[in-house]
């Protein structure tokens, strides 16, 4: 039976991804679990593996072809002496950005049934497996998946007995909700061209990664009621204790940075005040275990913020280690979808750029996002009441106040900053 390939969802929020690279051909036999082809998403650029057996009886999709949304027939697989004509045809691909690649022939007909959602959530499975199911009325949402990462594949459907199907009946035949109507982001881009119509400029088209910063920022200062906690930290202490610990890693390679100590001090404090360490969820909060910290890194076009899970637990030069390849590999789009996703708490640092202080926008569903400013020689008074010189660092904490009440958040800035001026602490 030909099948077709669709543009996976290779990340819970993907919405259509950039066919970057197919690495097979027309006439290949591909085996179940073998990379097919290479799909930029917002974020990353992902390998994607091929879930069924058969032959590449067609490419509908060429390389180079942004916007392809998920669910849109990629390609069509055939068994031995079949027709790539036998499969349903695809609805009309997005056009490709490259100008020399050639352009999708369509063809009329249905495609097959889209993946039912549980609760919201996407229900990921093969086409065959789709059409299996929509033959024989069963409810995927109802199947577990045996194949990569979960996903629902043949032989999941084929034993599989079909469920009542009066609910969703019932649902088909309730009213659609009218969408809500889009937020005002601004002038329109019409007004905007007539502004500067006689100045010149450079046009900047937004790709993946920039349209989802800005649709995420927007909805998070749009509807997390943000707050904002101050405090200034003395770093003289951790100054010298870091001079110390770098001098007896030396032989290792090992250098351990201040955000390597404020990562730390975080995730230990998240662990003091266990709830502060939670998100939002829509109608409920989660309040977490593991002290995951999200770390904001900029890249070309954008930032990631990589989380590095269990940081509680890790030893400052494993943290220091981990950092350091997460960013590494943040810069070069190498990141898969867990390694940014998650976590409860985030650390934006510009202090290494001079910025002195800041408010950081919460990345949702974080429930607080910490904001570190440059460290500065300043006069300040010393425990015997006189004037001295200390190394004085500006921390902002944003705080999303449906998870964390006013004195909550100070309390976790109050264990944040105890750990940063008593760093012998961190190795308890």
């Amino acid at each position: 039976m030909a099948v077709e390939i669709l543009m996976p969802a290779l990340s819970p929020t993907m919405e259509e991804g950039t066919l970057a690279k197919w690495l097979v051909k027309e006439g290949d036999v591909v085996k179940s679990g073998q990379v097919m082809a290479e799909i930029e998403t917002d974020k990353a650029t992902m390998e994607f593996e091929a879930v069924d057996e058969g032959i590449v009886g067609k490419i509908l999709i060429a390389e180079g072809t942004a916007g392809v949304k998920v669910n849109t027939p990629i390609a069509i697989l055939v068994e031995e002496g079949e027709s790539a004509d036998a499969a349903p045809a695809p609805a009309k691909a997005a056009a490709p950005v490259a100008a020399a690649a050639a352009p999708v022939a369509a063809v009329a007909a249905a495609p097959a049934p889209a993946a039912p959602k549980a609760d919201g959530a996407r229900v990921f499975a093969s086409p065959l497996a789709r059409r299996i199911a929509h033959e024989k009325g069963l409810d995927l949402t109802k199947v577990t998946g045996s194949g990569p990462h979960g996903r629902i594949v043949r032989a999941d459907v084929e034993g599989a007995k079909p469920v009542a199907a009066a609910p969703v009946a019932a649902a088909a035949a309730a009213p659609a909700k009218a969408a809500p109507a889009a937020m005002p982001t601004g002038p329109a881009t019409e007004t905007v061209l007539k502004m500067y119509a006689d100045r010149k400029y450079e046009e900047v088209p937004l790709d993946g990664m920039r349209r989802t910063i800005a649709a995420r920022l927007t909805e998070a200062k749009q509807t997390i009621p943000h707050f904002y906690l101050r405090r200034e930290v003395r770093l003289d202490a951790l100054m010298a204790f870091r001079e110390q610990l770098n001098k007896g890693l030396e032989s290792r390679g090992v250098k351990l940075s201040v955000n390597d100590f404020i990562i730390k001090a975080c995730a230990m404090a998240l662990q003091a005040v266990p709830n502060a360490n939670a998100v939002w969820a829509g109608d409920r909060m989660l309040k977490l275990k593991p002290s995951d910290v999200a770390v904001a890194v900029a890249v070309e076009g954008g930032l990631f913020t990589p989380v590095l899970r269990d940081a509680d637990q890790k030893s400052l030069s494993a943290l220091s280690a981990e950092m350091k390849d997460l960013a590494a590999r943040a810069k070069s789009k190498k990141l898969a979808p867990h390694e940014y996703q998650g976590g409860s708490f985030a650390i934006s640092n510009l202090g290494m750029m001079g910025v002195e202080n800041f408010d950081a926008v919460i990345n949702p569903p974080h429930g607080a996002i910490l904001a570190v400013g440059a460290g500065l020689k300043k006069p300040v008074v010393l425990k015997d009441g006189t004037l001295g010189v200390a190394t004085v660092m500006s921390m902002t904490l944003s705080v999303d106040h449906r998870v964390i009440d006013g004195a909550l958040g100070a309390e976790l800035l109050k264990v944040i900053v105890e750990y940063l001026e008593n760093p012998m602490a961190m190795l308890a």
